[in-house]
């Protein structure tokens, strides 16, 4: 557990991060790797106890490994089979099973109970000691009246008053964030509300069930399956208009919901540990910057659960912003950096966004009649390669251009991330790409590129991959070849900011 202050330190603060779940306990770790102090304002004392989160990707697991954590997390997690859609009596309309291994190692889906994965992130940061979580401490208000700072009035746990300052704050603190209210910030609406039941459960002994996702597509009842860790399951349905949680208060009044997948398993032996109600959003914050303060995670959007990308794109934020507080605190960048923060990260979350809430009423959605379409279609469609690789690929879309991410970059490189491989580490061991680039700009060649075919390379690292090396250097020559360029810039959150040729034009 991370020390906590009975009060507030003075200071100074280069960064305040109001809330710390997963978002803001992984902003203040990557600003804490770069040496900047961070105070983290969160009003419970502990990691909260019930599970919220349960999946995150190859992707996010990535952001893991530069947090710290990848290799304990492993032993938190389970990966996911694939996809199972079932009707309302539980008859299997398609499968859509993972078979391909990433070349990172990977999976490409990832079960685990969001209470570890806080834990893991709090030890870590016992590591930093620049940074401070402030647990039992309330946000009052802000003072952002200074041009140079902005000022958190908070409330220590024994009532009494304490002001931090910084240059910048993130406002990490959820779905109904006390930061965008006192900013004032509204949402877009994006056309989706749903009350639905979470319900978790512990049980010793393995349900008779298939090891993947299951969503029944059943326009009364839709629910999901899901199977989180060696003893523990998740289970979300749609509540009726006159249902409420307490219709369902003990494992007897359950069964009627997880009965199919529980049949043979006696109530003694399954422990609820949660049964809440939850309202299912899409929504986007209007703006994700007010002067010096950022949103992040939940205080900037929020998902249906359906592609399972909420934490994720909360922990996407907290990548992208941190690496430039950090360049524009030390005056590497010009301020005007941190514009790219919500032009390349609200247009990627509301795409995510769109998609769950599309998959959402594809599953789930219609009468009658779509449900005998389902029916019919989906083992159709399960056949399909295509429609295979959008279920299953974990690949997010690229970053539109901005103020950071050139126009005139190829389409193919511009804005995506780069291939997460393993290459030979300095003792020989293989290692994930990013370990050998470190925490800086990159430049990833084909041999044969001169430094002067590349802009603004200085200062960064270098790393020319031999079509003829090891795996990984194989994948990564082939992947720009595929892309027709000859090298690619590469920022400290892997996003590709420009490439070009091998040759300096004439």
């Amino acid at each position: 557990m991370t020390s906590t202050e009975p009060s507030p330190p003075a200071g100074p603060w280069d960064v305040i991060v109001v809330g710390g779940g997963p978002t803001g306990l992984s902003a203040a770790t990557l600003l804490g790797q770069r040496d900047l102090r961070v105070a983290v304002v969160e009003r419970h004392r502990d990691v909260y106890p019930l599970p919220r989160a349960v999946h995150l990707d190859d992707e996010v697991y990535r952001i893991l490994h530069q947090l710290g954590i990848g290799e304990e997390f492993a032993a938190h997690t389970r990966p996911a089979a694939g996809l199972r859609l079932v009707d309302a009596h539980h008859r299997e309309l398609a499968t859509f099973t993972r078979e391909r291994v990433t070349a990172s190692g990977l999976p490409q889906a990832n079960m685990f109970d969001q209470p570890d994965l806080e834990r893991l992130l709090r030890d870590n940061l016992k590591r930093l000691p620049e940074v401070k979580v402030l647990g039992g401490h309330e946000l009052l208000r802000l003072d952002t009246t200074d041009a140079a700072s902005v000022t958190a009035h908070v409330c220590r746990p024994d009532g009494t008053p304490a002001d931090l300052r910084a240059p910048y704050m993130i406002a990490c603190d959820g779905a109904n964030s006390t930061v965008r209210g006192l900013l004032g910030i509204e949402s877009d609406d994006l056309g989706f509300e749903q009350r639905w039941l979470v319900v978790d459960v512990r049980c010793g002994l393995d349900l008779d069930a298939w090891d993947g996702v299951h969503q029944v597509c059943d326009t009364r009842r839709a629910g999901t399956y899901m199977r989180i860790g060696p003893d523990r399951y998740r289970w979300e349905f749609q509540l009726l208009e006159s249902e409420t949680p307490a219709d369902f208060r003990n494992i007897p009044t359950l069964r009627r919901l997880i009965g199919p997948w529980v049949r043979r398993i006696p109530d003694d032996q399954l422990d609820l540990l949660k049964c809440q109600e939850y309202t299912f959003h899409a929504r986007v914050a209007r703006q994700w910057r007010a002067g010096r303060v950022f949103l992040a995670g939940d205080a900037a959007h929020v998902t249906p659960p359906f592609i399972g990308q909420g934490m994720c794109a909360g922990l996407r934020d907290a990548q992208n912003l941190a690496w430039k507080l950090d360049t524009v605190l030390r005056g590497h960048a010009a301020p005007k950096l941190l514009d790219s923060y919500e032009a390349e990260r609200r247009p990627h979350a509301t795409t995510m966004i769109k998609r769950a809430r599309t998959m959402g009423r594809l599953m789930t959605g219609g009468g009658r009649a779509a449900s005998l379409t389902r029916r019919h279609l989906l083992p159709v469609l399960a056949r399909s390669r295509p429609i295979r690789r959008v279920l299953l690929d974990s690949r997010t879309p690229a970053l539109t251009p901005s103020p950071r991410i050139q126009r005139h970059t190829p389409r193919r490189v511009r804005g995506a991330l780069l291939p997460l491989v393993r290459l030979p580490g300095p003792d020989g061991e293989l290692v994930l790409v990013d370990r050998v680039l470190g925490d800086r700009t990159a430049v990833v060649a084909l041999p044969g590129v001169d430094l002067a075919a590349v802009p603004d390379a200085l200062p960064s690292a270098w790393l020319t991959v031999d079509p003829e090396g090891s795996e990984g250097e194989r994948l990564l020559a082939r992947w720009l070849h595929n892309a027709h360029v000859g090298w690619v810039a590469v920022d400290p959150d892997r996003v590709i900011r420009t490439a070009g040729p091998a040759e300096v034009p004439r």
